[in-house]
């Protein structure tokens, strides 16, 4: 096997990776488990940051990236009752003196690239109790496709795209097709196919530029695909557009124009008619009608316009609610049949960059984190984060209190949301 940079693999414990400690911090009287970085840094030194998170489709597990090109592997307490919990605070409302415990451990696997992660997928039928589908794809700077194993953490093989120049060329966004049978990747103005059982530098190019510069220019930074047998393919694009596709010979079918900002983030909703976006320092996310590309349907607010950073959203198994986060600290959730906002919590003290329901427990999994560069008066002292800055956290929560606030809802939130987008 042919690697640039061979990847470190970890499996023991360290005082610097991430741990997890069981909080009894209330949302709405419901159980929170935190997952923090308690990473101290020096004067003109700049922390860890945690970048993003994705769960697993088995929802056994769920990875990290952070900005020291480190992918992190949690498997958390499969219920509430398999973790010790903080007693809660009284009176005050003052609940920090009790927010952690000391029952708290590290990541199970983690692995080093050698360069900055672009992005990174799961295997769209992974089973942790399965070792030959328990494996995830990443995408790094400078650096073929890798295609990882979630249990012992050891690369299993690459695929590897060349340029003009028969040099490598690293792409920008990754997915896993629906069969489970290839992998797409999008680069500059093009997407390549990977055969999944014939890693190597064999792969199949698609320009999505086509005669007299027609079609979608820009790098290819977000995809996603239809979850229902239609052939659907969405690509997102730093140009601003999204594009519809044909999976099995990337015929181009239709733009979406809206967005402000470069696309980041798409996702399909879950019987498929309709497709959310979101863009780089873009307040809203935008939902399109995939059945009639005229219009989008409307528009779902959110703090991102001042941050670069990608901010994740995710849909609930039920397909009836979004979540997402933003720059304010804030997790709002969406009912996506009336494009109306249904409620809020503070999920963290820094910006929220990712937010993914559980596939089919009432959890959800927060990540937050942004740069900082702080200056102590005293070159020897060391800063440290508390615990709901640049962190990951878990949160339970009641189907039907979400309903009843839905239900209850007056709308007073929603003067920031449109139900219609404007021209």
């Amino acid at each position: 096997m042919s690697l640039l940079t061979e990847p470190t693999i970890s499996t023991a414990s360290s005082s610097l990776l991430p741990t997890l400690t069981i909080s009894s911090r209330p949302l709405n009287g419901t159980l929170t488990l935190l997952l923090y970085l308690p990473l101290p840094f020096s004067r003109f030194q700049i922390q860890l940051l945690l970048l993003s998170h994705l769960r697993s489709p088995d929802g056994s597990c769920f990875l990290t990236s952070s900005d020291d090109n480190t992918l992190r592997l949690f498997a958390p307490p499969g219920t509430e009752s398999d973790a010790p919990v903080a007693a809660s605070g009284h009176g005050d409302g003052n609940h920090e003196s009790s927010l952690f415990v000391a029952d708290s451990f590290a990541a199970n696997v983690v692995m080093h690239e050698g360069e900055s992660i672009h992005d990174f997928c799961w295997y769209p039928y992974m089973s942790s109790s399965d070792l030959v589908t328990n494996v995830f794809a990443t995408t790094t700077r400078d650096h073929p496709i890798h295609l990882w194993d979630a249990t012992s953490g050891q690369l299993r093989c690459t695929y590897r795209a060349y340029d003009a120049m028969d040099e490598i060329t690293a792409a920008f966004s990754i997915a896993f097709n629906p069969a489970g049978t290839k992998i797409f990747a999008g680069y500059n103005k093009c997407i390549r196919l990977f055969d999944l059982h014939r890693p190597g530098r064999d792969f199949e190019l698609y320009s999505t530029v086509k005669d007299k510069k027609e079609g979608q220019t820009g790098i290819i930074s977000a995809m996603a695909f239809s979850p229902f047998p239609s052939g659907m393919l969405a690509l997102g694009s730093y140009n601003q557009t999204t594009a519809i596709y044909r999976e099995d010979n990337m015929e181009l079918l239709y733009f979406l124009h809206g967005q402000e900002g470069g696309i980041t983030h798409v996702q399909f909703s879950r019987d498929g008619n309709y497709l959310y976006t979101g863009g780089r320092k873009d307040p809203y996310i935008l939902c399109w009608d995939v059945r009639k590309s005229v219009d989008c349907v409307y528009k779902l607010y959110r703090s991102s316009e001042n941050t670069n950073q990608r901010i994740l959203f995710d849909i609930d198994p039920s397909g009836k609610y979004l979540g997402t986060g933003g720059q304010d600290g804030l997790v709002h959730i969406y009912n996506l049949q009336t494009g109306q906002w249904v409620s809020s919590f503070e999920a963290a003290l820094d910006t929220v960059n990712g937010f993914s329901f559980h596939p089919f427990l009432p959890h959800a999994v927060s990540s937050s984190g942004h740069r900082r560069f702080v200056i102590p008066d005293d070159g020897n002292e060391e800063f440290c984060l508390t615990g709901r800055e640049n962190c990951l956290s878990m949160w339970t929560f009641c189907c039907d209190s979400m309903m009843e606030t839905d239900l209850k809802n007056d709308g007073s939130f929603n003067n920031q949301s449109e139900s219609r987008c404007l021209d």
